[in-house]
């Protein structure tokens, strides 16, 4: 067996998220699949992280054990052949056995991606969150660095329905740029809660909208409790951009 580093691109909008469930099309699912077809060996792919429902990556990372020693051109182009054509894997290298997708993750950067303008294209509809009402940038860039930084970010997460030892992360970078009727918001941390990055995407819509002062980051942040203040953006606009080691 040869451990393999895949660094994989998907459209999720068709897919229930990354992890395998029953019932439904996963990203993951279908990677196993295929590794299953390729190889007529029965293949867990891990995963850097999970993605949900409807959420994008251009640089996931994952690992798998494959009973091959074939030239990495080769599986890519034969993995590919056998994937939906919304899923494509973009790299792979073999690495040594006690390489961890997720466990030696140093940190993940995700962008949220915002249509600004009165009609987003139709191309882009899969792929960025439309918001109409003009969005003043200024504003959202003052309340996102009041978040950058070690925090306990649990007024930032969702419910996982699982056991968290703790809510505190280091968030790194927390970047809003405008470019023409796009919007992207850049998250960088060693990790991320449950639905974290589209909480923060939420708040920070809502005071580009006018809605919250940006100052409110701060309380928001010092209370510790997850309210209606802070919704969850839509799952359209959030791509995983990369992972770093």
């Amino acid at each position: 067996m040869q451990r393999y580093k895949l660094t994989v691109a998907y459209d999720g909008f068709d897919y229930a998220g990354w992890q395998v469930q029953p019932g439904v099309k996963t990203v993951q699912g279908e990677l196993e699949k295929c590794f299953h077809r390729l190889t007529g060996k029965i293949v867990k792919v891990h995963g850097s992280g999970r993605t949900d429902q409807g959420v994008h990556a251009v640089g996931q990372v994952a690992h798998a054990d494959l009973p091959v020693h074939w030239p990495e051109d080769k599986i890519i182009q034969a993995a590919n052949s056998l994937l939906p054509p919304v899923i494509r894997i973009l790299k792979i290298r073999a690495v040594a056995e006690t390489f961890h997708a997720r466990r030696d993750a140093a940190s993940k950067e995700y962008r949220y991606l915002i249509w600004n303008g009165a009609v987003v294209p139709p191309v882009l509809c899969r792929y960025r969150t439309h918001i109409r009402l003009a969005l003043n940038v200024s504003e959202m860039q003052k309340a996102a660095g009041l978040l950058i930084g070690k925090h306990d970010f649990a007024a930032f997460t969702a419910n996982p329905r699982r056991n968290v030892e703790s809510t505190v992360r280091n968030l790194s970078l927390l970047a809003v740029r405008r470019k023409g009727q796009e919007i992207i918001i850049a998250a960088r941390s060693d990790g991320f809660l449950y639905r974290m990055v589209r909480s923060l995407a939420g708040f920070l819509i809502r005071v580009g909208m006018g809605d919250l002062p940006f100052a409110e980051a701060k309380k928001i942040l010092e209370r510790k409790i997850r309210t209606a203040v802070v919704p969850t953006a839509p799952p359209e606009g959030l791509f995983l951009w990369r992972v770093d080691y």
